[in-house]
């Protein structure tokens, strides 16, 4: 059991993983800054 857990923590591929989590943040980022624009009447 326990070693099956192991198995599947260490076959996952956390580099692919972090490099889409950060692709996404990057991506979210810009519709983000639009809104507190928007928010905030284009004065940061």
């Amino acid at each position: 059991m326990i070693d099956a857990l192991v198995n599947t923590f260490t076959s996952i591929n956390w580099e692919v993983i972090f490099q889409l989590l950060f692709v996404a943040l990057i991506v979210l980022a810009g519709p983000a800054v639009i809104f507190v624009l928007a928010f905030r009447n284009g004065n940061l």
